[in-house]
């Protein structure tokens, strides 16, 4: 063997010296995985809601259904900043004007129009929930609806589901490899599915509902559930 030749084995057996020394080693990219899923459920009691509150005018005039809208939209919002609500809790949603129509012998024939004014309003103190509806009726409002349970934190318990859904998946994963008659070797990828926050027990669905004046509105909170999921995936040895 020449010089040059010797040179030229020498360098390719370093090339494929790691690589070998890679495919021996425990725990390397050859080494047998396995995908597991996790799930961590965490429960609280919520501390926040929002409610979507509607006022509706009706006239033979478009300008007119709407000024009585807005008029009675104005009463309410009034009423709301009297509880002393941030100004940041109270959003406009939908402002529309619209023809309606009745059926006569298959055939439309116009009745007038409907405008409909719709606020959102978010509540920090659910003491005061059913004040806010009935203060909210009583001022004009002719809808109630879309109340929906929230927190405040919401991140700190979505973190907290995860971290669950984390040791879910490894003790899965353990429960694997024993089967196997193996055992985790290394964290290889966690995969993020996301935190889903739900009502345990849904109160007050998506309608419209009549209240009159010196009605008082109870409100049941119930729980929120909070669900995090992941997809660990692990080195066997």
């Amino acid at each position: 063997m020449t010089h040059s030749s010797a040179l030229v084995a020498v360098a390719a057996l370093l090339l494929v010296w790691p690589m070998m020394a890679a495919a021996q080693t425990p725990g390397s990219p050859s080494a047998p995985t396995v995908s597991v899923t996790g799930e961590g459920i965490v429960r609280r009691a919520p501390d926040q809601a929002r409610v979507r509150i509607g006022a509706e005018g009706r006239s033979a005039r478009p300008t007119d259904a709407q000024s009585i809208a807005n008029t009675a939209m104005t009463a309410v919002q009034g009423k709301l900043a009297a509880l002393g609500l941030p100004k940041d809790a109270i959003r406009t949603m939908t402002v529309s004007v619209q023809m309606e129509f009745d059926y006569v012998e298959g055939k439309q024939k116009p009745r007038g129009y409907v405008a409909r004014n719709v606020i959102e309003v978010r509540v920090d103190d659910l003491k005061r929930l059913g004040e806010v509806l009935d203060i909210s009726v009583a001022a004009g409002a002719t809808t109630l609806f879309g109340l929906e349970w929230g927190l405040k934190d919401r991140a700190q318990a979505e973190r907290e589901a995860l971290t669950l859904a984390v040791t879910d998946a490894m003790a899965r994963a353990d429960a694997v490899a024993a089967g196997a008659k193996r055992t985790v070797d290394r964290l290889v990828r966690i995969e993020e599915s996301g935190a889903v926050m739900s009502p345990v027990r849904p109160q007050m669905a998506d309608r419209t509902m009549a209240f009159s004046a010196s009605a008082s509105t109870p409100v049941a909170e119930g729980e929120i559930e909070i669900r995090g999921n992941v997809v660990v995936t692990v080195a066997l040895k």
